[in-house]
């Protein structure tokens, strides 16, 4: 009888520390395995790669910029000048539909383009010093 106390008082304090022997053997020496856990739910699942995606985002946003800089700037700078040269048409074109403000435009377009023809290009000497001017632009913006 006595024995048979000892053996649930055994069980008992094995039952409340989370782990179950047999009745009867010495527990001392066997490994002893946490309770199992509840499987996480479909959901938390999902909401846990949800968040891990999320914390490394930037991460990931700022390696993706680092290895394509120069690209995503060359793109952004293409996507600028057609935004820039669709908003100078509309503008253009807004001008032009009001009356006797284009053929004041054309007027001038041939009077300026008449005096380049007269200033620069008639004269050897006056091509050569247009060359030059031009030369001379092109190492101010590009470099020598």
């Amino acid at each position: 009888m006595e024995t048979e106390q000892q053996q649930r008082e055994s069980i008992n304090a094995s039952l409340s520390q989370g782990t179950l022997a047999l009745e009867g053997t010495d527990t001392a020496n066997l490994p002893k395995l946490p309770p199992a856990s509840e499987p996480e739910s479909q959901w938390q699942q999902i909401s846990r790669q949800i968040s891990q995606f999320l914390e490394q985002l930037p991460q990931y946003l700022s390696d993706f910029f680092r290895d394509y800089k120069q690209p995503l700037i060359t793109v952004g700078l293409i996507l600028a000048a057609i935004v820039t040269a669709r908003i100078v048409l509309t503008v253009l074109a807004a001008i032009n539909d009001i009356p006797l403000l284009s053929p004041l435009f054309e007027l001038v377009g041939i009077s300026y383009t008449s005096w380049f023809v007269f200033r620069y290009l008639l004269k050897a000497s006056t091509r050569q010093e247009l060359a030059d001017e031009i030369q001379s632009l092109k190492n101010q913006f590009v470099g020598e």
